[in-house]
């Protein structure tokens, strides 16, 4: 039996389920009673089966690719160690020197490592999803400067030794030594400028055309310092196995950057040929834009994925926004609904009808495809609704599956809902909403009605421990439902949040 829903007209606003405080429903807001629609059908258990398999595929990548990132770091100081670096070791001076060496090698891997992570390769989106990859990019973005930076100063240290100057003196000789060294400190300066702006208290200082421009720098960081590596010191002398191993990680690096970052997104948007069809505001301050295209089921599109889009207008063709489909793409036809949370996203709102549209993607693994219960349980707010929205129109959901908690502090924040309603009344779906502000000076999700009345993540989802639980919303906020989650013992395999990063 599905949720009794309000009428079409009408915005949706459902009370908790039986089981359920009444708080969950809007103060003073139309409410309807909803009910789960019994027990999961028999196939549920083959899905969850299938389920699990397909979970424990992802995870042995996951494990596949973490090993390659060590290896490739263990492999590049293995490699100096057997081609005579154990020979460095026979005094203070060749320890110094060994070290330093060490280090840039070190340093370098990883910086290639993040550029592979930040290159949008399918295998890593399938595998941990873009935003983890990009989280784990930054991560190791200090760790590779500091590597950097020790490189070069234990190898200065090691030079004044050798030649008997302090380390001053020694910095300047090195300067002025070889343009090949010029290089190599012109790319740790531009590393350094990369990885301080991209501190989260320094990167709001900047537009993010600004921080993006930046940023950009650290490719031209990495290729002005391949000579110095190549040509100074005989550490990666020609004919070596060391040699090869170096330009083979430059090529597959920037190879990868090159093919899906810039070849196949222009490939692409030139195949399926995309324009701005209608923007329609459905809301205050939020657009629902529909493309036309040739083709567009071949970029087999998920519910719940996002792509990068570019809009050639005037006002637009020079940034990229990261934006979640909220409908699921048909042969000919895309919708993105976007609503203005900046100077950006409001120049996307006024984009005219018949502006041509580049796509990178589709990107992410918030899909049905990423389950690993028997249940869906799904808690969305704000503009985090349409990948939800998406989602929940592309799974196959049996009855009494699927339980959706629209949130949102007023009537404003209720766009697409009346969509989500429909997906599930037609599917056996519950929804069920919570109206009302947050109460001052406490960290949570919910309404201040809902807290009074002792409503939980459990009396909301009455199967949340067999579920999958799905979080969209702003940042702040996701973090608090996800906190929880775990709170309720949610194992992290069953909590499904993904963030959009560039």
């Amino acid at each position: 039996m599905s949720s009794t829903l309000t009428p079409p007209r009408r915005p949706v606003a459902a009370s908790a389920p039986a089981s359920a405080s009444r708080g969950a429903s809007a103060p003073g807001g139309s409410s309807a009673s909803g009910s789960s629609a019994g027990g999961p059908a028999a196939g549920l258990s083959a899905d969850t089966r299938t389920r699990a398999k397909n979970h424990r595929r992802r995870q042995t990548a996951a494990d596949v690719m973490q090993l390659l990132c060590v290896t490739s770091v263990a492999a590049s100081i293995a490699l100096y160690l057997a081609y005579a670096g154990l020979a460095d070791f026979t005094s203070l001076q060749g320890t110094i020197n060994a070290f330093g060496i060490m280090a840039g090698l070190a340093g370098t891997d990883l910086i290639l490592v993040m550029l592979v992570l930040a290159a949008r390769v399918p295998w890593i989106d399938r595998t941990v999803g873009q935003d983890r990859a990009i989280a784990l990019h930054r991560a190791l973005g200090k760790p590779a400067l500091y590597l950097i930076l020790a490189h070069g100063v234990l190898l200065t240290i090691s030079y004044a030794m050798l030649d008997q100057i302090d380390v001053v003196g020694e910095t300047v000789s090195l300067l002025s030594s070889s343009t090949e060294m010029l290089l190599a400190y012109l790319g740790l300066g531009l590393l350094v400028l990369v990885v301080v702006t991209s501190i989260v208290a320094v990167r709001r200082r900047f537009a993010y055309e600004a921080w993006h421009l930046i940023h950009l720098l650290s490719y031209a960081a990495v290729l002005v310092a391949l000579p110095h590596q190549l040509s100074t010191g005989g550490v990666l002398a020609e004919g070596t196995l060391q040699r090869v191993y170096w330009i083979a990680l430059y090529v597959a690096a920037f190879g990868l950057v090159v093919v899906y970052r810039f070849a196949l997104p222009i490939i692409r948007s030139a195949r399926h040929g995309l324009r701005v069809t209608s923007v329609e505001t459905i809301a205050p301050g939020v657009v629902s834009i529909v493309m036309s295209g040739t083709k567009l089921d071949s970029l087999r599109a998920q519910g719940g994925q996002y792509a990068v889009w570019r809009f050639w207008s005037a006002n637009t063709w020079w940034h990229a926004h990261p934006i979640s489909f909220s409908a699921v793409p048909t042969a000919n036809a895309i919708r993105i609904t976007v609503r203005d949370l900046g100077a950006g996203s409001a120049r996307i709102s006024r984009v005219p009808v018949g502006t041509s549209v580049s796509i990178e993607g589709p990107y992410g693994v918030f899909t049905d495809r990423a389950r690993t219960s028997p249940y869906l349980s799904v808690v969305t707010a704000g503009i985090g609704i349409t990948p939800v929205r998406a989602m929940l129109e592309h799974a196959s959901l049996r009855p009494g599956e699927a339980t959706v908690l629209l949130r949102a502090s007023d009537e404003n924040g209720q766009y697409l809902w009346q969509e989500v309603a429909g997906i599930a009344s037609s599917t056996g779906s519950s929804a069920f909403s919570m109206m009302g502000h947050r109460p001052a000076g406490t960290d949570t999700w919910m309404s201040e009605s809902a807290i009074r009345s002792g409503v939980t993540l459990e009396t909301v989802f009455p199967h949340l421990h067999n579920s999958d639980l799905y979080i969209c919303g702003p940042q702040a906020w996701a973090d608090l439902v996800v906190q929880d989650a775990r709170r309720a013992g949610l194992a992290e395999k069953q909590i499904h949040l993904e963030r959009f990063e560039s």
